[in-house]
């Protein structure tokens, strides 16, 4: 049976954690966006869908490429990040189906179904999408989502096939937090929650 995780796990994950916007000038090895890829891995999808599609953009050229894709006020974090994620969702994620889910032809429920794929690509590349961002905090680094940029411009520079569409964008590095603000407030249980 699992046992509660002790508590400087839960502020490196959760409580203490924040969004970063500012990063050192220390980089990211190749092993540890591996290492990050062999943690988030295990995320939950429905019929183990598995549909993310992830670009770790590093080198200055693509980086390039990338900011010009991005609103204003990312421009900064994205291009100064050691590393930019793209989080994408692959629209034909259904036909990994018979061997990623083999018990059952879940690959009919999909086809033809582009709706259905659509909502169910989303869904699962977001929750795969936050398991990245715990796994970056659990391997010791730092990470800001976002979601500023044009969607249709990062489509065509990194997904040019048409059936991987970006979800959102992740900075991963060693986090300024010099530059952080005070933690903003959340919602209390009572109003963002209702135990029926």
């Amino acid at each position: 049976m699992a046992q509660p995780i002790e508590q400087g796990a839960l502020a490196q994950l959760f409580t203490e954690a924040r969004s970063h916007n500012s990063w050192q000038s220390k980089p990211v090895s190749d092993e540890q966006l591996k290492q990050i890829y062999e943690v988030f891995k295990f995320a939950p999808t429905s019929v183990n869908c598995n549909p993310v599609k992830i670009l770790f953009v590093k080198s200055p050229v693509e980086k390039a490429r990338l900011v010009d894709c991005v609103n204003p006020g990312n421009v900064d974090k994205t291009r100064n990040a050691p590393v930019t994620a793209i989080i994408g969702m692959d629209l034909d994620f259904y036909e990994n189906l018979p061997s990623l889910f083999p018990h059952v032809d879940a690959k009919s429920w999909f086809v033809g179904k582009e709706g259905f794929i659509e909502s169910t690509a989303f869904r699962n590349s977001s929750l795969q999408g936050a398991y990245l961002i715990m796994a970056v905090r659990a391997l010791g680094l730092d990470c800001g989502a976002m979601s500023g940029f044009d969607a249709d411009k990062v489509n065509a520079e990194f997904f040019p096939n048409g059936r991987v569409k970006v979800n959102f964008l992740l900075n991963i590095g060693y986090g300024d937090s010099a530059s952080l603000m005070p933690r903003h407030p959340r919602p209390s249980f009572d109003e963002a929650c209702k135990i029926l």
